[in-house]
């Protein structure tokens, strides 16, 4: 969780959600970021479970992704930072989750 909320975009992507539910498109023209750069941030952001996004149908027919905060509590603690630091030094020992 802490990697990412770890970068300044992904902390204006927050928020600009704590104010509310708002569509992807709309989103990305308010913090000036193309949609498939956003689109990396919202899927870090989604994976640590701080924003949830939902599929729609417009009454044309058209998919409209929205998203939204989810509840969430972080503590940031010495045993928080050394549990994040852990994960990522595995991760970058192992980048493809393979044993030995």
């Amino acid at each position: 969780m802490l990697a990412a909320v770890g970068h300044p975009q992904r902390l204006r992507v927050i928020a600009e959600l704590a104010h509310g539910r708002i569509h992807v498109s709309e989103l990305a023209r308010r913090l000036e970021l193309s949609r498939p750069l956003l689109y990396l941030h919202l899927e870090r952001l989604e994976k640590a479970g701080l924003i949830s996004g939902q599929l729609e149908l417009s009454s044309d027919g058209r998919a409209m992704k929205y998203f939204e905060l989810a509840p969430f509590d972080l503590h940031l603690n010495l045993e928080t930072i050394l549990a994040a630091l852990a994960a990522d030094e595995k991760r970058h020992a192992d980048p493809e989750g393979t044993t030995t």
